[in-house]
């Protein structure tokens, strides 16, 4: 331990001390997090937890061989830096890529809320579903998150934001005889929780499963809900992993420019959009807008800096570490699917035989897109309108193929983690009912 050292200061003395023990660059990424999470537990206030945490990531490079090492808390340089050049020893030289740039503090994004808010909107939740469901079971999780993520290197950049995010997760449980319904919804917000349209969300699905209903088996239109529609957008942003596209492994190597799925689909990326902006990814390049697929045409694939540089495009700000102990690669953070004009009622009202998806259960397809899911939370439409709910039933097909013809988004866009998404109208998928 080193008494009075600053987390400013560590980040500091580890490029400097790399510089005196023979490396030629390095580079410092630190995340300082302070979490206030609030736990109800059948329908009860449970828990009340304050955590905080730094991280800090020192990646170095010695004859172009990098390492990486990790340290969380207040630690002795000398060692993380050890560690990192044990690590260089051991790796093949790499190209030095580093982002050049100088001293700059992004705006804070973000205001916290004290505990006392987060308590109230948990029991204001809990209230209104037993108000309408008194023998519901609620559990719900409220959360103000505190990040501050700054990044420094050798070639003098020196960035930081602190990023401040409010997280809602409101469950219900309804045991009725046999039968048992859990019902779910999330939200991220900054500043303000919508507390009211979560609870409208959870008690419209405890409406719905009111009643039982049974479907058949075959092919039908299918509707899964913004919360559900995720399962499908996460296939096509693996195929537009610029580093699936090196490795050869993405169907749409070769897509660039052509007409990959309906024209109705529009996929972007947006830094300054929602609850889950950035102004710079894990190697300090600025995040930009993009466009990844234009009313159906491929026109981008998401890179890091050396995927970038192997197609000859150069980084697209989409370099992140999936945790502090790994190596940036490309992935998305903050992804919009344009949504469309048909409400959620009017997109049902157009079927005559058909499902509702909400939740699934088990993982979604994989880069090949085949799928065959079980319906966690599904409701049958029957002459346009919803008649009841489902159980033992799959929903199986090939996203890439579905998502060619006869699709139709809804105009109920909202965030589903970090994608924002509509409701989608599928046709033709596979239903099997037990």
């Amino acid at each position: 331990m080193v008494p009075g050292l600053t987390d400013d200061s560590l980040a500091e003395k580890l490029i400097d001390l790399a510089l005196q023990r023979g490396a030629e660059a390095a580079e410092v990424l630190q995340s300082r997090s302070r979490s206030r999470p609030v736990f109800f537990e059948a329908n009860r206030l449970k828990q009340l937890e304050t955590s905080a945490a730094l991280g800090t990531a020192l990646r170095l490079w010695v004859n172009g061989r990098p390492g990486l090492a990790v340290a969380y808390g207040n630690v002795d340089p000398e060692a993380i830096i050890d560690k990192a050049l044990a690590i260089s020893a051991l790796n093949d030289a790499e190209t030095i890529d580093l982002v050049e740039g100088n001293s700059r503090q992004y705006p804070n994004m973000g205001q916290e809320v004290p505990v006392e808010q987060l308590i109230e909107w948990g029991q204001a939740m809990i209230d209104r579903i037993r108000s309408a469901y008194p023998e519901v079971i609620c559990g719900v999780d409220v959360e103000c998150d505190v990040e501050t993520t700054r990044i420094l290197n050798t070639k003098g950049l020196d960035c930081r934001y602190s990023d401040a995010t409010l997280s809602g997760y409101l469950s219900a449980d309804w045991v009725r005889g046999d039968d048992f319904l859990s019902v779910s919804d999330g939200q991220t917000q900054r500043d303000r929780l919508e507390v009211d349209a979560l609870t409208d969300q959870v008690l419209q699905r405890l409406a719905w499963a009111e009643e039982s209903a049974e479907v058949g088996t075959g092919r039908m239109p299918v509707i899964f809900t913004a919360k559900a529609a995720d399962m499908i957008w996460s296939t096509l942003q693996s195929a537009l992993s610029g580093k699936r596209v090196v490795e050869r492994s993405s169907p749409w190597s070769s897509a660039l420019g052509e007409q990959m799925t309906s024209p109705h689909i529009t996929l972007r990326q947006d830094p300054e959009a929602g609850p889950f902006s950035c102004p710079f990814d894990d190697e300090g390049t600025p995040t930009q807008r993009l466009v990844f697929i234009d009313k159906g045409v491929v026109t981008l694939f998401y890179c890091d800096r050396a995927v970038g540089r192997t197609l000859g495009a150069g980084s697209t700000g989409n370099g992140f570490r999936p945790g502090l102990g790994s190596y940036p690669t490309p992935s998305l953070y903050n992804t919009l699917v344009e949504p469309g004009s048909q409400s959620l009622q009017e997109m049902i009202a157009d079927i005559d035989n058909g499902l509702l998806v909400d939740q699934i259960l088990g993982g979604g397809p994989g880069i090949s897109g085949d799928f065959s899911v079980n319906i966690d939370l599904g409701y049958r439409i029957h002459r346009g309108k919803l008649v009841g709910r489902v159980k033992d039933t799959m929903v199986a097909g090939n996203i890439y193929t579905a998502l060619k013809d006869n699709v139709e988004l809804g105009c109920d866009g909202d965030w589903n983690g970090s994608c924002y998404t509509p409701s989608v109208r599928l046709d033709g998928l596979s239903i099997t009912s037990g």
